[in-house]
Parts: C-alpha cells; sequence; structure tokens
C-alpha cells in the first residue's frame, strides 16, 4: 500500500483566484429559515467516511428516507453522483481528491446553512481534508459530525459491489483506496458504525439517536420505544423503598392505562399526564414540548432547557389521566411520590414520582373527548362517575402488567412485535383495529390494503389485526 508524502497533504497550496470580492451577509437569518421550514432550524452536515463498499451510501440512503418520513428535510451528497457533474473533471490523484472533498464541503456547508441535515458519503481518504471541512462548519458555526463506517477491507474487497477491487487487484485501475492508496480512518469520529456488526437499520438507528442527544433531530424523530419498567436488578431496591410511601389503589381502567403507558404504547410519555399534557392532548391532538419527558432523559437535557424545536410535536389525541378523589388528593399532594397499588390485597404496582395535582372537568373532557355530554354514552358515563381531581406524574413500573385470561401470551408489547415484524421480513405494517367481530366487509378491506400496498411497490407487507378493542353492544355482532 502506498503512502502519501507530506507535499501531498500538508504542502498542498491553497488555490485562490477569486479578489475584489466580499462576502455579502443574508438578510434571512437561520431562525427565520426554520421558521419557514416549520421544523425549527436544524442545518448541519454529516459526513461518512470509509473504504468502498463499507456501506457509507447504503447508511446515508437509508437514514435519508428515515428523517423524510419524519418530516425532516434533508439530502444526501453521494460520492460517485457528485463526479457526474460538479467534479466531472476531477479524477483520483492525491491534489484531485483533495479539490473533489473541497467542492463538496462548501455544497455541504451550503446545505446546513440553508436548514437542511446533508448526508455527504464519500470516501475522503485523507483525514486533513476531512479537518479542514470540519473547519469550515465550524468557522460558520454549522455542526459537523463525523461518521467511520468501520467495514475492514477484507469485507469491503469480498462485497466488491461494483467490482472495482477485483480490477484494481488486476492493475486495471491505479490509485484505488485500500489497494494501492492511503486511507487513514478518523482517530476520534463523533459516530463509529461497524457494518459488520449490525443491520443498516441498527446503523441508522445509531445515527439518528447521535443526532437527537444532539439537539438536531426532535425526539419524536426517534423510533425508539420508552418502557417505564424499573430494570430487574433494581426491583428489589424499589419495592423495599415503597414500604415506606403512602398508596393509592388503582380500578382496572386505571391499571390498563398503567400497562398502556409501562410498554411504551403512548411513547413518549413517561406517566400518566399533567395539566400541560392534558390540555395540549384535549384540545390540540398532540403534545407540543418537552412536558411530556422526563425531568432529565439520556441526553442530560433537563425538562426547563428543552424547546418544541428539539423535541418537536407528537400526536396523542386521547388523553391518560389518573382520577382521584377529593380526600385522595388531600392526602397525597404533599408527597414527592407513592405507591400505586391494585386488587383487595394491594399488590405493588408502581411508584408515581413529581405528581402534579389539578382539577378535573369532566365536562370540558367528555365534549371535546367525543362530542357529547350525555350519560347515556358509556365512556361518558363512567368519566363523570370518576374522581374530581386528576394526578400526573412520571411512573416506575415493577414488573409487566398479567390478566392471567390465557391471553397474555398474544398481548405483544411494540418492541415485540418490532421483533416479529423483523423476523418476517416486513417491510410495511397495516393494522386493523376493531369494535366488533371480524366479518366479510373487514376482510375484503384487509385484502384490498395489501394489494394497494403491493403495487405501491412492497413486497412483504404484514397485517397487525387488534381485534374487539373496546366494548361491544348487543348490535355489533353481524
Amino acid at each position: 500500500m502506498s503512502e502519501i508524502t507530506p507535499k501531498d497533504t500538508k504542502d498542498r497550496p491553497e488555490l485562490v483566484k477569486s479578489t475584489n470580492v466580499k462576502f455579502q451577509k443574508n438578510f434571512v437569518s437561520r431562525t427565520r429559515r426554520g421558521q419557514v421550514l416549520g421544523t425549527g432550524f436544524r442545518g448541519c452536515t454529516v459526513w461518512f467516511t470509509g473504504f468502498s463498499g463499507a456501506g457509507k451510501t447504503t447508511i446515508s440512503f437509508g437514514l435519508e428516507s428515515y428523517l423524510a418520513t419524519k418530516g425532516i428535510y434533508c439530502y444526501t451528497l453521494d460520492g460517485d453522483n457528485i463526479r457526474h457533474g460538479l467534479c466531472k473533471d476531477l479524477g483520483f490523484s492525491p491534489a484531485d481528491r483533495q479539490e473533489n472533498v473541497r467542492r463538496v464541503g462548501e455544497v455541504a456547508r451550503l446545505f446546513a446553512d440553508a436548514g437542511q441535515v446533508c448526508l455527504s458519503s464519500f470516501i475522503s481518504p485523507y483525514r486533513l481534508d476531512r479537518d479542514r471541512v470540519k473547519s469550515v462548519h465550524q468557522e460558520n458555526g454549522l455542526p459537523f459530525f463525523e461518521v467511520f463506517v468501520d467495514t475492514p477491507l477484507e469485507t469491503c474487497e469480498e462485497r466488491d459491489v461494483k467490482g472495482l477491487y477485483k480490477k484494481a487487484r488486476q492493475g486495471l485501475i491505479k490509485g484505488f483506496t485500500g489497494i494501492d492508496s492511503v486511507y487513514e480512518p478518523p482517530i476520534n469520529p463523533d459516530i463509529l458504525l461497524r457494518t459488520t456488526e449490525n443491520t443498516v437499520d441498527e446503523c441508522v438507528e445509531q445515527v439518528v439517536e447521535f443526532l437527537r442527544t444532539k439537539g438536531i433531530l426532535p425526539y419524536s424523530a426517534v423510533h425508539s420505544v420508552r418502557e417505564l419498567f424499573i430494570p430487574k436488578e433494581n426491583v428489589f431496591a424499589a419495592l423495599t423503598e415503597a414500604e415506606a410511601l403512602p398508596t393509592l389503589r388503582l380500578s382496572k381502567l386505571d391499571l390498563q392505562w398503567v400497562q398502556v403507558l409501562s410498554e411504551g404504547w403512548a411513547s413518549p410519555l413517561s406517566g400518566f399526564m399533567r395539566e400541560k399534557e392534558y390540555l395540549q392532548a384535549l384540545h390540540h391532538n398532540i403534545l407540543t414540548d418537552a412536558s411530556h419527558l422526563p425531568e432529565t432523559d439520556i441526553d442530560g437535557f433537563s425538562r426547563g432547557t428543552r424547546n418544541a424545536a428539539i423535541c418537536g410535536t407528537v400526536n396523542q389525541s386521547v388523553p391518560i389521566v389518573l382520577p382521584i378523589t377529593e380526600g385522595d388528593k388531600e392526602r397525597l399532594e404533599n408527597c414527592s411520590s407513592f405507591l400505586l397499588t391494585y386488587g383487595e390485597d394491594d399488590s405493588p404496582v408502581a411508584i408515581l414520582s413529581a405528581p402534579e395535582f389539578f382539577p378535573h372537568n369532566k365536562e370540558e373532557r367528555v365534549c371535546r373527548q367525543w362530542g357529547t355530554s350525555t350519560r347515556e354514552h358509556p365512556y361518558v358515563k363512567m368519566v363523570m362517575a370518576s374522581g374530581d381531581w386528576l394526578v400526573g406524574g412520571d411512573l416506575k413500573v415493577f414488573e409487566r402488567i398479567r390478566w392471567g385470561d390465557g391471553l397474555d401470551s398474544f398481548r405483544l408489547t411494540p418492541n415485540e412485535l418490532r421483533k416479529e415484524f423483523s423476523r418476517r421480513g416486513a417491510d410495511a405494517i397495516f393494522a386493523f383495529q376493531l369494535r366488533n367481530p371480524i366479518h366479510n366487509g373487514h376482510a375484503i378491506l384487509m385484502t384490498e390494503t395489501r394489494k394497494r400496498l403491493e403495487e405501491k411497490g412492497f413486497n412483504h407487507p404484514v397485517l397487525l389485526l387488534h381485534p374487539l378493542g373496546g366494548w361491544t353492544k348487543a348490535d355489533d355482532v353481524p
């Protein structure tokens, strides 16, 4: 493998041919661009580097597709595509490689300055060139993240999707990175991806989570499911702590909501809604800021320092609340946490911490949620009979809720469902939740949905069927 001499790198002259030019500052600020985009300013460059065949483009395109589904403006600059236009006059000498990266770095900076997440997929073999691109971004106040797709050369050569390694070994291609031209790996990359250990989707998820922790992506853009279970190794200590706490007995409906919350169905809620969350869900069908997150999250931000640009909006049309009586409110309102129990034996279910108590305006709730206040409606009747106060707070649940009715094995959590979809090789999921038993009309809809998905190019759509959701009336059965 040949080495690059100092002349090839450090001593390359900077080509400055433009004179008598002055930089003109834009009138439109980045904040304003973010407002126009409707997502907040998220401009940055994510630079994928690695050997040819490492998986840079595949991961970058996968990430671009994922971000687009989340409403995040993004674009991929790919090494081969760029050489069809902007850099088609360049070869693969060290000097041309340097100019190739310089040009792309400037284009990436412009994309980032426009508020887009710019994904750049280039071998970019020289460390100095990558550092220069990073400096250009930093000088302009733009985030730059270096992603090293660390796939061994032998693996890339085995893949050889484009047949280039074979040609390089035969001497038909000169100056090929890894064969007769050096690759300088990043010393301290922001993200390290190993495609021999992780799938493309797992690599994409790793980058998405990193960008979230850096404030680039909102929490709503992350696919992760927030389960609220206490780690098994900490359950005993939590139960011991709970022995000294005041208690609140749950109804069956309350326990069902604990199940929904603890398994992650209402992600990213961290427990029963506080007043701000409740009003947002009730009147706007969304959560619009960080109030649905715990006081501190894994990224270290406190709730007070987050904003909608970081956290984004989350669809949430159903208020998830815990009604309590006046007496329970007076008994618990000065507690920092209390124990939730269920059943006549008061079996411990969860610890609710940092509680917030607020009035349960029942008529407002039922009119907004169901469009009626008549007590003939079963849910309206149930709400009207519940407590006059609501309490919200973070939940720590001791164990998974089981009902012992023979159906627990069919009640898969979101994470379990994802594993099952992956096992089946699903590339699309279409879901039906039915209130009444399946009949021919349902079957026709399901069949037609699958057909249309296949017509759109999906190869293996999988049906997720939730039968008999909610209460069934006598006339629901055909």
